[in-house]
């Protein structure tokens, strides 16, 4: 379960890109259309962003498990809380990369499209719900 501290985040590249839309008629929803739902272009970005993303959510998947095996064999609160906190860093980890690839991405392409002032606005409402 120690897996997922392993090496600090690695720069994003684009040298794949696989489209991944953020609009109302796909079939990836968001569970809050009002944040994504009005978005002024498609959100693309690399094969390899996307995968190094949902491969450090599978360990935080796995990792949840276990946490979830620890409390059903009634381990120790302390051990539990210290797994807890280690997914919440992984998390605040993979938010990080998504938030870095956004602005290197989808921020910079709306301001060469126009739409930076929709694409801010879209940006702080997501954050206003991320952030305590």
């Amino acid at each position: 379960m120690n897996g997922l501290n392993r090496s600090p985040e690695e720069s994003l590249t684009t040298s794949k890109q696989a489209e991944h839309s953020h609009d109302r008629t796909s079939d990836h929803e968001h569970p809050d259309s009002s944040v994504h739902g009005d978005s002024v272009h498609p959100h693309v970005h690399s094969e390899e962003s996307l995968r190094r993303i949902v491969n450090r959510l599978a360990r935080i998947e796995g990792h949840i498990r276990g946490i979830k095996t620890m409390v059903q064999q009634n381990s120790p609160c302390p051990d539990v809380l210290l797994q807890i906190a280690a997914v919440r860093g992984a998390l605040d980890r993979v938010a990080r990369i998504v938030l870095d690839e956004h602005l290197t991405e989808c921020i910079a392409r709306a301001a060469q499209e126009g739409n930076i002032d929709t694409e801010i606005a879209q940006l702080k409402a997501a954050l206003d719900r991320f952030l305590p």
